[in-house]
């Protein structure tokens, strides 16, 4: 009896899902709230200080104004120099109090708030970046409609659910887990996870995230990853361990701070002891050495790196990219030569009918050949046949029912469709008793040179047709390709284990010239060692155990997310979650951007100090002058790095001209133009 593969309706009207916003608010910082109660009693002592108000008014505001700004830098410095390590928020305190030594009461306070309000930035900065990972928590929500064996419908917490269970998803909710869809029919709207502008079409044997908005249809859909372990709790996880580690630029700054510190204290003591001795006045060499320890305090320097690692690692998280340490995003941008993957990564790692061919005089057109494959496929589990009804499928062909079913592994097929004999396998066991030179191997020959798969489509003894399967590239490669080649310099390399000349026709169709085919995994490491060798930066893209020696050894290794095994995904610095191509030259160019903003940072810093501490030194800097500047440069670091947390700052790969159409479609586009013909 005939049977309808798919019937889906269009897609409903988009339903634009926004991630909400989760920010923390500004006063829940305890930095932001003591920087207000500062700068507050620095603004009430200062008019009575300036208008010769009464000593004690103005004396006990400033002196407020010292401890509510002063305490807790105080303290943590203290705490520092408990474990015999000097710490610049020490050392602005220690300036403070020396400015209040001298009389210079108004200068310390001022030091003391602008100090303050430094401090309490960089915690929103901080917590601005954090935000912008847990915000995406929000998306997934707290409880789902789970369907237990009984039928009887629960409203449990998603954190309950396990693997195996079946959720009922009504129209307008939010998807409780990643899955599959098991029944139903429906648009869905994931653009807060894959940015796709328009809401999916998804059907039984689809692929569902938690967090993606429902459309028109209800759902019922199979549980397929713990909570903990979906999509959007691993970039939460991921980027919360990225931000516990340090880069090497950050690990050199640290180890140098010590001793800059150091010998800044020295430094200090030498600016006041040297005028003092030449007969300066104490209160003028005093006020000169707090200046120069306040402008030449390294606290721009150290902050300098880790914010825009940092929020580049946040804006990855957002796209699906997880990096899994501030390393490898210093890394990334630094990379020479880049070594792709065949399988499961320029490829889809699913096996499609690509061509249609009956043979002339059968009296079958392309959509008639296919239901007929298809039918007799349809029992079957294989990867081939599975293509088979999948084409059948994406083309809504009704199938007439498969009877006297069975199958020989290595050889096809075998069924009876409405009364005929229909074989469906392989060319080389099926067509060993027919003409040596008939169009049918002709047909087989073509398949096979172009690096299709031929599966040979027999009725009652007779070739009707040839089928071509392959392993499409994906639709982003060849754009990817040639980004990456403009970003090294030169072609990507192919690593494969597959034959050279599915190898080579893959290579000619994305774009890349370098094929090294026929590799076990050790060749590929091999190939990775002597590249690092000549002093290249090698970043390899995987996603099989067969891949993991290779990303092991690279400068930096990227392993697909979806189909990627856990060895591959262990041993990688990056996952691309959504196994969407194009972010893997995003990140590289998002990396380099963070490394420039790293030495701008740097830069501005170190001018900064430069100036100010030889004006300090040469002229006389007012000490006002001084804590603005200091703080100042703090502020703009700080601010600069927190650019890389805009949307606006992930850089979008464009697809070059008619790549898409030469290369993306081309064969669901032949297949629609073989079943248009007929």
């Amino acid at each position: 009896m005939p049977s309808v593969l798919d019937q889906r309706p269009a897609p409903a009207a988009a339903h634009r899902a926004e991630a909400p916003r989760r920010r923390t608010r500004l006063l829940a910082l305890p930095e932001a709230r003591w920087a207000l109660a500062a700068s507050v009693l620095f603004l009430l002592a200062l008019p009575a200080y300036l208008l010769g108000g009464p000593a004690w008014l103005w004396s006990t505001l400033f002196a407020a104004t010292y401890v509510t700004g002063g305490w807790e830098p105080g303290w943590q410095g203290l705490k520092a120099l408990k474990d015999k390590t000097l710490d610049v928020d020490l050392l602005m305190i220690v300036a403070a109090l020396g400015a209040a030594a001298i009389e210079q009461v108004l200068d310390g306070a001022l030091l003391i708030v602008i100090f303050a309000t430094s401090g309490a930035l960089e915690a929103v900065a901080t917590a601005r970046t954090a935000d912008s990972v847990r915000g995406l928590l929000d998306l997934a929500p707290t409880t789902a409609t789970r369907l237990p064996a009984d039928g009887v419908e629960e409203s449990v917490d998603t954190a309950r659910l396990r693997i195996g269970d079946t959720i009922l998803v009504r129209p307008g909710e939010r998807i409780g887990a990643d899955g599959r869809v098991r029944e139903g029919t429906s648009d869905v709207d994931q653009a807060t996870i894959t940015g796709e502008p328009l809401p999916v079409a998804k059907q039984a044997g689809d692929e569902v995230f938690a967090g993606t908005v429902n459309g028109t249809g209800a759902l019922r859909v199979c549980v397929g990853r713990d909570p903990s372990d979906s999509v959007i709790a691993r970039i939460v996880k991921m980027v919360e361990e990225a931000s516990e580690t340090k880069a090497p630029t950050q690990l050199f700054i640290e180890k140098i701070e010590q001793r800059y510190s150091i010998g800044m204290v020295l430094a200090t003591l030498a600016v006041f002891a040297v005028p003092l001795a030449l007969g300066d006045p104490l209160r003028s060499a005093l006020l000169r050495a707090m200046t120069f320890m306040i402008v030449a305090s390294p606290c721009a320097v150290v902050l300098s790196t880790m914010p825009p690692l940092l929020s580049a690692i946040a804006n990855a998280g957002r796209r699906g990219v997880l990096v899994k340490s501030a390393v490898a995003m210093e890394r990334l941008g630094r990379i020479d030569i880049v070594a792709l993957d065949k399988t499961g990564t320029l490829t889809e790692g699913t096996p499609r009918v690509t061509d249609i061919r009956p043979l002339p005089g059968t009296g079958l057109d392309a959509a008639e050949l296919l239901a007929l494959a298809a039918a007799a496929e349809h029992p079957s589990e294989h990867p081939l046949a599975r293509a088979v009804v999948g084409a059948a499928r994406e083309q809504s062909i009704r199938l007439s029912g498969a009877e006297d079913f069975s199958s020989v592994p290595g050889e096809g097929v075998t069924a009876t469709v409405d009364g005929h004999l229909v074989q469906v396998g392989s060319p080389s066991r099926m067509l060993v008793d027919t003409a040596a030179h008939g169009p049918h191997k002709m047909l087989v020959a073509e398949l096979e040179d172009a690096g299709r798969t031929a599966v040979a489509v027999l009725r009652d003894g007779d070739v009707v047709g040839v089928l071509g399967i392959a392993d499409r590239p994906r639709p982003d490669a060849a754009a990817t390709v040639l980004a990456l080649t403009e970003l090294t310099g030169r072609t990507p390399v192919l690593l494969t284990g597959d034959n050279e000349r599915a190898a080579r026709h893959l290579a000619d169709e994305v774009g890349i010239t370098d094929v090294r085919a026929g590799l076990l995994p050790q060749d590929k490491a091999r190939a990775v060692k002597v590249w690092e060798a000549e002093g290249r930066r090698v970043l390899v893209v995987g996603d099989g155990v067969n891949d993991a020696p290779a990303l092991a050894a690279a400068h930096c290794g990227i392993a697909m997310g979806k189909a990627g095994s856990d060895l591959a995904l262990e041993t990688a610095d990056a996952v691309v979650v959504r196994d969407e191509l194009t972010t893997i030259p995003s990140i590289v160019r998002l990396s380099r951007t963070a490394r420039r903003l790293v030495i701008q940072n740097l830069v501005v810093a170190g001018a900064f100090i430069t100036v100010l501490a030889a004006w300090d030194l040469i002229g006389t800097l007012p000490l006002p002058l001084g804590v603005a500047g200091h703080e100042g440069s703090t502020v703009i670091v700080g601010l600069n790095g927190l650019r890389l947390l805009r949307e606006a700052a992930w850089p979008r790969i464009p697809d070059p001209p008619g790549i898409l159409d030469l290369y993306a479609f081309q064969p669901s586009r032949r297949i629609r133009q073989e079943l248009g013909d007929s």
